[in-house]
């Protein structure tokens, strides 16, 4: 092997490893995705069972039911659809009904989120940016001046 065919060789190589170090980054990425829904869009456009997904809108009043230890069952409306949600673990100590509220999980057979992290509004003027453009278009949430 001459020089020029060494140095080809190992250009080649470190090429290939970037190509895949690459590549790699791309799948974890693309595997982590969740994307933002709405309960209207979710009952439009079903996500399939098992997909993650971050669901936002406000807690339905009257919908908060505690289970035994930390389970959580609540619902997630924007107007006129609504998710049911639940959720194992400790709530934020903010979140209550009539708040707005985003929940990320997956989705079971039967339709209901199967959250892992909720995140409720941490001030009296804070909305999630998503949240709260998707409420104002749907007329429902109206920013307090």
């Amino acid at each position: 092997m001459t020089r020029k065919q060494k140095r080809l060789a190992i250009i080649g190589m470190g090429m290939g490893f970037l190509a895949l170090a690459a590549g790699l980054t791309f799948y974890a990425l693309g595997q982590q995705t969740s994307y933002f829904y709405m309960p209207s869009d979710l009952l439009t456009r079903p996500a399939a069972a098992g997909e993650r997904v971050r669901l936002g809108g406000l807690v339905q009043q009257g919908s908060v039911i505690r289970d035994q230890g930390t389970r959580v069952r609540f619902v997630v409306e924007d107007g006129g659809n609504a998710i049911e949600v639940i959720y194992e673990g400790i709530l934020p100590d903010l979140f209550r009904e009539q708040q707005g509220v985003v929940t990320e999980g997956q989705i079971g057979q039967d339709g209901i989120l199967m959250a892992d992290t909720v995140l409720a509004k941490h001030d009296e003027t804070y909305m999630p940016r998503e949240v709260a453009e998707r409420l104002k278009e749907e007329g429902v949430w109206q920013e307090e001046e």
